[in-house]
């Protein structure tokens, strides 16, 4: 048997005080959403034509409500947002194995959205081996991608760029 190759990214994450927990759902929820993204695409967001009732105190009266130009606005930045969110996620895919990225394509980007254990029957391997691969793939995506969560919402200074 041979050694098992630890990724440097993996070795970093264990002497962080992070918050595993709150750190898998980020990046589940990143994923969930660039998943939906890339499959659906982006739903723009439309004006309201009718106006909500809000009540209107005097004061500044120069403040003009524009409910279209925002609504474009959110849009655009909205997209720009979810293309490059997809954008990061292929680059952080790269720092991934090949096993890894395969469990993480089947686990939360495939439409299909098939169980874990078809997935390692499929692949060949143990239910085991298969949550230890998508753990580290996870703690790799979410340092790549920024998105660890620190105990007590504190940075260690080390982090701090």
């Amino acid at each position: 048997m041979g050694r098992r190759r630890t990724h440097p990214f993996i070795t970093v994450f264990d002497t962080l005080s992070i918050d595993y927990s709150a750190t898998r759902a980020a990046v589940e929820k990143r994923l969930e959403e660039v998943r939906q993204f890339r499959q659906i695409g982006f739903v723009r967001q439309q004006a309201g034509m009718t106006v909500n009732y809000e009540p209107r105190f005097h004061g500044a009266t120069h403040v003009i409500s524009k409910p279209a130009e925002r609504t474009a606005i959110r849009n655009v930045d909205r997209e720009a947002e979810l293309i490059r969110k997809s954008e990061l996620l292929d680059q952080a895919m790269e720092r991934l194995t090949k096993m890894q990225r395969e469990v993480i394509e089947r686990s939360y980007l495939d439409d299909e959205g098939e169980y874990d254990f078809i997935s390692c029957g499929e692949m060949g391997i143990s239910d085991r081996t298969y949550r230890r691969i998508k753990a580290d793939a996870i703690r790799i995506l979410a340092l790549a991608m920024k998105l660890e969560v620190y105990v007590n919402d504190r940075v260690p200074e080390a982090c701090k760029g």
